[in-house]
């Protein structure tokens, strides 16, 4: 009768404590009275994870029965009955994500673009996309108390004294002198700025500026030229730290289908995050998971590359979705999130909508999994995370000195600066010219969350989470003539506002 009780309330993944426990244990018709105690919770009190002897009481009551305890000597046996770990000195202990199987999760997509993209093509809609941008990033200068008073470029026509402008970057360029000048639009015109190497400081910064991103300049208007002493990026304020009472996972670039896939691997992350793999600290954080957020590049695609097919296990993008689903439908109590990245089956050029159902049908299947595009924010319990797989790193890294795919975290702080995810228009990174541009970054998350280089890489920066996670693809062909060297199956977790690393290889 001990083994019973205790199991009819494992399988409702609800806690009862041991006074509780022997009050009703020793109940005439106890195993019917937790059937319908059981029942009652998961309809009417949902936000009970554990039962105390308090609750107990009120159900009895309720039902018209009275406590009633045995002798001292059946509560010690029953007590000496209850089921511990193979270790003894440490009673098994419920994952704490299946004591709550009933709370729904307090998941929101925030912002996504999957029906919201919209271009026909023209060349006006270059002109929209570039305004739409200026606009969005414009207002977020226009509230710096330094550019408060900015002027319209045209308006610097008429001036030969301090001037505050915002502009978009339309060329940068080094003279013979080695200074710089920059080349700067509104809507309403061009100037030339100025920045002068002997400003060292300022000369250093403008080091990281690149093309298309919106600045702000205070400066001196000399002639034809502005001559900067000042350059402002829109910048992100330092957030105030959300408690987290839950953990979230964060995986991407798993290439399900290629020859390097490190299934094993993936079979064991899966199985931790079910709470059936690691150590106790691993189980404990494991128990924990209430989310998944993966950032693209779930599965390896199709001809995304020259020869890919000699590397392919799956020649199949229909195969390698189903191969997904199988791998993730696996995974229990856990809201899984997936963005598509450059490998996934739809357009390249971002904003990228979520992976179609009609490509990856029985990944939709699965109940607990959401599909959002790349960028998109989604809300974690209101935590606000932003997803993006990261493709205009190569963008970043091959324009601005001291950007390396190895340090992703100074590409993701730089991009939070500039509030834009691919300040390049024109290179590597395909961007759709539509009449909106949803890769500016306008409201500041709470955590960003990145991929596409399968390095993992870690800040805390400004109260934000920048979290870019590896791979579960062994170093291909490609990375070897390039020396880099991926992480491999080793998953951030954000373990209720801190960051730890679990090896799966």
């Amino acid at each position: 009768m001990t083994d019973d009780i205790i199991l009819k309330f494992a399988n409702a993944e609800i806690l009862i404590n041991d006074t509780a426990y022997n009050k009703l244990s020793v109940q005439k018709n106890s195993l019917e009275l937790a059937d319908s105690l059981l029942d009652d919770l998961l309809r009417n009190q949902r936000d009970v994870f554990i039962v105390t002897e308090d609750i107990l009481d009120r159900y009895l009551q309720d039902q018209g029965q009275v406590s009633n305890y045995g002798s001292d000597a059946d509560i010690n046996s029953i007590v000496n009955n209850i089921i511990v770990s193979e270790n003894p000195s440490k009673a098994i202990k419920p994952p704490q994500s299946k004591l709550m199987p009933n709370v729904p999760f307090d998941f929101q997509i925030v912002k996504d673009a999957s029906k919201k993209s919209y271009t026909s093509g023209e060349i006006k809609d270059f002109s929209a996309y570039f305004n739409s941008r200026f606009q969005k990033i414009k207002g977020l200068l226009s509230k710096k108390g330094e550019l408060k008073e900015s002027y319209p470029i045209k308006d610097l026509v008429n001036m030969n004294d301090n001037v505050r402008i915002i502009g978009m970057v339309n060329d940068i360029r080094t003279t013979k002198n080695n200074h710089k000048i920059m080349e700067l639009e509104d809507e309403t015109g061009y100037t030339n700025v100025l920045i002068h190497n002997d400003n060292q400081k300022l000369f250093e910064s403008s080091d990281k500026i690149v093309r298309d991103e919106v600045i702000g300049i205070n400066g001196i208007k000399k002639g034809n030229l502005v001559i900067a002493s000042e350059l402002i990026q829109p910048g992100v304020p330092r957030i105030e730290d959300k408690e987290m009472d839950f953990s979230a996972v964060f995986i991407s670039d798993v290439h399900i289908g290629s020859s390097t896939f490190l299934e094993d691997a993936f079979k064991r992350f899966v199985n931790w995050i079910n709470g059936d793999f690691g150590d106790e600290e691993k189980r404990e954080v494991a128990n924990d998971v209430r989310y998944l957020v993966i950032a693209g590049d779930l599965v390896d695609g199709i001809g995304v590359y020259p020869n890919q097919e000699k590397e392919l296990t799956i020649k199949d993008i229909y195969g390698q979705y189903e191969e997904a689903a199988r791998l993730l439908g696996d995974i229990e109590d856990v809201k899984i999130i997936i963005a598509p990245g450059n490998h996934d089956a739809c357009r390249l050029a971002e904003p990228q909508p979520a992976i179609p159902e009609s490509y990856a049908g029985d990944l939709y299947k699965l109940k607990n999994a959401e599909f959002v595009s790349n960028p998109s924010v989604v809300s974690l319990e209101g935590i606000n995370t932003l997803i993006y797989h990261g493709r205009s790193f190569d963008d970043l890294v091959m324009t601005v000195n001291g950007m390396s795919h190895e340090r992703t975290d100074l590409v993701m702080k730089e991009l939070l600066e500039k509030r834009h995810l691919a300040p390049i228009y024109g290179e590597r990174t395909p961007l759709a010219s539509e009449f909106e541009d949803h890769l500016v970054i306008e409201d500041v998350p709470d955590i960003f969350h990145t991929g596409h280089v399968h390095i993992n890489a870690y800040r805390r920066y400004k109260g934000i989470h920048m979290i870019n996670s590896g791979t579960f693809q062994s170093q291909t062909e490609f990375q070897k003539i390039y020396n880099i060297v991926p992480t491999c199956a080793e998953v951030p977790v954000l373990n209720r506002g801190t960051m730890k690393i679990f090896k799966f290889n």
